[in-house]
């Protein structure tokens, strides 16, 4: 047997007998059990409004659960077993991936539990638009990957060839390209929040962007090599208000230095809401200081 077949089978022996299918009222799709104490990962979009459903594990057991939180912005929610659950997965660090590493996704297409693909990951860095009625909302950071997904597989676990689940499968974006959340430190504090407290309060700017180079000189300047390039700026939005404009190049948030979105979102949790917040960005090769007073994000 070559390696590659050797190294897809272990992973699925080792993360499929962590993630569960879940049905509810309004569907079905997978999670991931996290604690050793019964408490799952999934997407939110799996469990829309329901309060509670049925998993069944691997082994063929069935549970009943309940919604311990949610957060939709994210696409993330927390379930726990009512009835007990098998031994938590290894979650990983999804910001150690590198393109075209491999991946194996686990989950329950079309109802098919326990259902296993492999691929690579295609891309990193993706951002996801969030369904919602102000503009500017999406889920960053995401992990592209042609490992097969088919619909059920949302809320399973996308793994790296340790067996350690690096992503949430979440999307099926076409023939091909398939769409994982990633967990990293910025997910696990949101998993974390979602665990102890249902919900997960945010700081609000008002901006959407994208990792960008800087300048050569810049860079040797100040010995920071990217930052986020403001793609919109979201009209009567903190950003907007604080002078920010499309095109400049975000170069720290709070006096921490960002090379991605990720680097923004650290600094926009509940902390944040109603407190000065320093931005600093390149424009027009001149460096530039605003303020910026986020308010609380409302879900709508």
């Amino acid at each position: 047997m070559d390696a590659y077949s050797r190294t897809v089978i272990r992973v699925a022996a080792s993360v499929t007998p962590h993630v569960a299918s879940v049905r509810t009222r309004r569907g079905s799709g997978s999670a991931v059990v996290f604690t050793e104490d019964g408490f799952m990962l999934t997407n939110a979009h799996v469990i829309g409004s329901a309060s509670g459903g049925e998993v069944v594990f691997a082994d063929g057991v069935e549970a009943k659960f309940e919604v311990v939180g949610i957060d939709p912005l994210s696409d993330l929610a927390v379930l726990r077993s009512r009835n007990g659950a098998p031994a938590a997965v290894t979650l990983g660090d999804a910001d150690e991936l590198v393109v075209g590493q491999l991946v194996v996704a686990v989950g329950s297409p079309l109802g098919l539990a326990g259902s296993v693909t492999a691929g690579v990951v295609s891309a990193l860095g993706r951002a996801v638009p969030v369904a919602s009625r102000r503009a500017g909302r999406v889920i960053e950071d995401v992990i592209q990957t042609d490992a097969a997904l088919n619909p059920g597989n949302s809320g399973g676990a996308l793994s790296d060839s340790a067996g350690r689940v690096v992503g949430i499968n979440t999307a099926v974006a076409g023939i091909g390209l398939g769409l994982a959340i990633p967990i990293n430190a910025t997910t696990r504090r949101i998993i974390d929040t979602l665990h102890t407290d249902g919900r997960v309060r945010r700081a609000y700017l008002g901006l959407v962007g994208m990792p960008a180079p800087l300048p050569a000189a810049v860079a040797a300047r100040t010995g920071q090599s990217a930052g986020v390039r403001i793609m919109e700026v979201v009209r009567g939005g903190p950003a907007e208000q604080a002078g920010l404009r499309r095109g400049d190049l975000v170069l720290s948030v709070g006096r921490a230095e960002v090379r991605d979105a990720q680097g923004i979102q650290r600094q926009l949790f509940a902390d944040a809401i109603g407190v000065k917040l320093p931005v600093t960005v390149l424009r027009n090769g001149a460096m530039v200081d605003v303020v910026a007073v986020p308010i609380e994000l409302t879900v709508d």
